[in-house]
């Protein structure tokens, strides 16, 4: 785990030198294995023939199997498409894994148990892997079994529940917010159990479930009242769920604000011409405002429709009121603070053209990865890997014709 031994593809970052077999398909786990490859992590992704559904869901693209999503949740990577039901698939997959460092993977346990790839079958050929699932629910419940999509989790952790909540019906949050929570925390596991196995030399087996994280999320912020024995009132943080909890409507847009000390609330209130109430007994402290919380919002909501966005914008900055543009996914995208950063960055597709990318939305003094490898084709370094696994060029021929293997075939011009 050390650059100077990185294998192709690497070039600097925190995590150059650690190799990382990616058997993840759509979002959650290509998420988290693309943070990984942002610094500096060597991803092989492995793909069935039928290749990462995520291919074809995350939108028509440009060339067949290369989503616009796609690109973004897989570059930085490198592609492999291996029959894993072929013997000769099966065993090329432990030839590669004995050299890894971390192994990720986003099916159900049973099914990986059934294809020989379990954390016992995976610790034969490399006993220090780190060994990260990411799946809908815990091993240890009467949900273990049941298949997960982003939605059911939402539905299932109260997500959509607080929608009905606050607007009387629920409703998802319009991005896969679940698998990307899962995503994420599978890093934070990843980067964990990497630095244990550093200090002791012990690799690890990790489980990722959508359902108990995203119940987490929900229940630190809504457990509330219920967090006594017996419960001393009804969960649900009230701010949270009142139906002004909302970008909030001006004379001529939205803005995006919060206020919550006297010395962010008052100068609203000489701004709406509510100077009054500073010292009204129910708004004149926070722990007050809180205890009237809907009728604050309500009495918020009508006084911000007095001035323009841009009014509201000037004040708040006089004031260090913390606000915001509101933003359609169109000005999102022409947001000047995300060009100050150059957060949107244009890039040469080998096959897709110029596309936008995403910057890496955090940084490390010590640097992070120095180059950008374009998300692949199916199976487009399947040779190149087999290679690095110690496959002389007649074995992959064989593994080819056997259907074991497969590369990436050029569509003709």
């Amino acid at each position: 785990m050390n650059a100077a031994s990185a294998p192709p593809g690497t070039a600097g970052g925190m995590l150059a030198g650690v190799k990382v077999v990616d058997l993840t398909s759509v979002v959650i786990g290509p998420l988290a294995t693309q943070i990984l490859a942002d610094h500096g992590a060597t991803i092989i992704k492995v793909e069935s023939p039928e290749g990462d559904v995520g291919r074809f869901l995350g939108g028509r693209g440009k060339s067949p199997g290369m989503a616009p999503k796609f690109l973004h949740l897989n570059r930085n990577k490198r592609s492999i498409c291996l029959d894993l039901k072929h013997p000769d698939g099966h065993a090329a997959l432990l030839k590669i894994l004995a050299d890894a460092d971390v192994m990720t993977w986003n099916v159900r346990p049973d099914s990986m148990a059934r294809m020989r790839l379990s954390y016992e079958d995976v610790c034969r050929v490399k006993p220090n892997i780190i060994y990260c699932g990411m799946f809908g629910f815990g091993q240890r419940g009467r949900y273990a079994k049941v298949p997960a999509y982003d939605p059911v989790v939402q539905g299932a952790g109260g997500v959509a529940g607080l929608f009905e909540r606050a607007f009387g019906e629920p409703r998802f949050v319009p991005y896969v917010l679940a698998d990307r929570t899962g995503g994420l925390i599978a890093v934070q596991m990843i980067a964990m159990a990497l630095f244990n196995r550093e200090r002791t030399g012990r690799g690890q087996s990790i489980e990722v479930p959508m359902f108990e994280n995203m119940a987490t999320q929900v229940l630190t912020e809504h457990l509330y009242h219920h967090t006594y024995v017996p419960p001393i009132g009804t969960p649900g943080d009230p701010r949270l769920v009142s139906p002004h909890y909302t970008p909030l409507k001006t004379a001529d847009g939205y803005i995006s604000i919060t206020a919550n000390t006297n010395a962010q609330v008052f100068p609203l209130f000489d701004a709406m011409g509510l100077s009054h109430l500073k010292t009204d007994p129910r708004f004149d402290s926070v722990a007050s405002r809180f205890a009237n919380v809907q009728e604050y919002f309500r009495l918020r909501s009508e006084g911000m429709k007095t001035r323009t966005s841009a009014e509201w914008m000037a004040i708040c900055r006089e004031h260090d009121i913390p606000a915001a543009p509101y933003h359609t996914l169109e000005s999102l995208i022409e947001d000047p603070h995300l060009a100050d950063v150059g957060f949107l960055v244009e890039r040469e597709h080998p096959t897709e053209g110029r596309i936008l990318d995403l910057k890496p939305a955090n940084t490390l003094s010590g640097g992070a990865r120095n180059d950008w490898l374009p998300a692949p084709h199916l199976g487009e370094q399947t040779r190149d890997i087999l290679i690095e696994a110690g496959y002389a060029d007649a074995e992959i021929d064989a593994l080819i014709e056997s259907g074991a293997a497969r590369v990436h075939v050029p569509p003709a011009a």
